[in-house]
């Protein structure tokens, strides 16, 4: 499948993108090629457009809410199949491989949720192997935690090994040091707009009218300093060095060929988790290590609502800003190669990975690539593509 069917006018993703010769604004994704939005309205005479998308961000775009947000794509979209305005597009459109792609989102707050039944019972299978896999509130709610929004970075940003301390089971005393345990978490994030009060709520059927698109997420995790720390306040240096969000953010509105059920939720969920506007996502995601496939974890497994985790996360009065980014957890399915973890690929190192040059993985060496990619299905019963997500180890400093 070529660049023009999975980047093709049902997809039409938002970025952010500058030139040598020119300031960052809004684009979009055509093909191989990027069409700068601000230009493109300024030449449309399309006023509000051209001052939103004059900007380094997309909160400004967020800021305007569900109904303006489908009238831009209908605007794009006319556009683009107009003959007459061709000369137009043309004019603001560059090749991809000519601009810098810059983080597209200021993000105000992040929130990383656990989402997977597949890999939370992994996870607790291998630190609980004589007890459940699955904590007893994990199918009451969507259990996540409050991340540090400052260290999301880009995709293409390196990633620096972490250091802090960690314990093993053979160490007498706490270590200080580069984590020897980095690990991946393959996730889907999504993003947020329109402001809510403190004090007040979303309910999963006004879940929707606030969540403006998908991007590939890869929370990175220092699995040793996450063990050592974790207990009893959960995450902290182990996961908040860096996380990386891809540049291009899908549209819902692209996404309404990949809408389907939930799996079943036993227990039913208690009334505020419950409503009409429950769906998944039919997403199929790629994880290569250096030049090695390996894992595709599928998307559609998962077992809470985006409206789910956007009710949850607000039933406390917590308000939402412009730009917030809630992630979903590292998305696996049943299978062996479609773990979404090297924790639960390598079954906690006593599995290792193989790759294709022969060496074999537990946790992440530094120089290894890992990149992230993921498709889904079109309106037309194609396939779109969601933009990668990647980064690369480098030392510790």
């Amino acid at each position: 499948m070529n660049g023009t069917e999975l980047w093709g006018i049902d997809n039409l993703p938002y970025g952010v993108a500058s030139t040598a010769d020119g300031g960052a604004q809004v684009v979009t994704r055509l093909g191989d090629d990027v069409i700068e939005l601000a230009t493109l309205a300024k030449a449309d005479s399309v006023r509000k457009w051209a001052r939103i998308f004059d900007n380094s961000s997309l909160n400004p775009f967020l800021t305007q809410g569900r109904s303006s947000w489908s009238a831009a794509r209908e605007w794009l979209q006319a556009i683009l199949r107009d003959d007459e305005r061709k000369g137009l597009v043309a004019a603001a459109t560059k090749p991809l491989a000519d601009v810098t792609l810059h983080l597209p989102v200021q993000i105000a707050d992040y929130v990383d949720f656990y989402a997977s039944e597949q890999h939370a019972t992994n996870v607790g299978s291998i630190f609980r192997p004589d007890g459940a896999a699955l904590t007893p509130n994990w199918k009451h709610l969507p259990i996540g935690y409050h991340g540090r929004s400052g260290t999301v970075v880009v995709s293409g940003t390196d990633v620096v090994r972490p250091v802090g301390q960690r314990k093993g089971k053979d160490d007498p005393e706490p270590l200080f040091g580069p984590s020897v345990r980095l690990d991946i978490e393959a996730e889907v994030g999504f993003i947020v707009g329109g402001e809510t009060e403190v004090g007040t709520r979303v309910s999963v059927d006004e879940a929707g009218e606030h969540l403006f698109g998908v991007a590939l997420f890869n929370d990175w995790s220092a699995r040793d300093i996450q063990a050592w720390e974790y207990v009893p306040l959960g995450p902290f240096l182990g996961k908040s060095f860096a996380s990386t969000l891809s540049p291009w953010i899908t549209p819902m509105e692209a996404l309404k060929a990949a809408k389907l059920p939930l799996p079943a939720q036993d227990p039913k969920p208690l009334d505020y988790l419950r409503g009409d506007d429950l769906f998944g996502l039919d997403l199929e995601l790629e994880v290569r290590l250096n030049d090695t496939v390996v894992s595709r974890p599928p998307y559609k497994k998962m077992y809470w609502s985006p409206t789910q985790m956007l009710a949850h996360l607000t039933v406390n009065g917590a308000s939402l800003r412009d730009g917030d980014l809630f992630a979903s957890g590292t998305v696996s399915g049943d299978a062996r190669d479609q773990r979404g973890s090297l924790l639960e690929l390598a079954w906690s190192g006593k599995e290792p990975v193989r790759l294709d040059d022969g060496t074999e993985r537990s946790f992440l060496e530094d120089g290894d690539i890992v990149t992230i990619t993921a498709t889904a299905p079109a309106p037309d019963g194609g396939r779109l593509a969601l933009g990668e997500v990647s980064g690369r180890i480098i030392p510790s400093v």
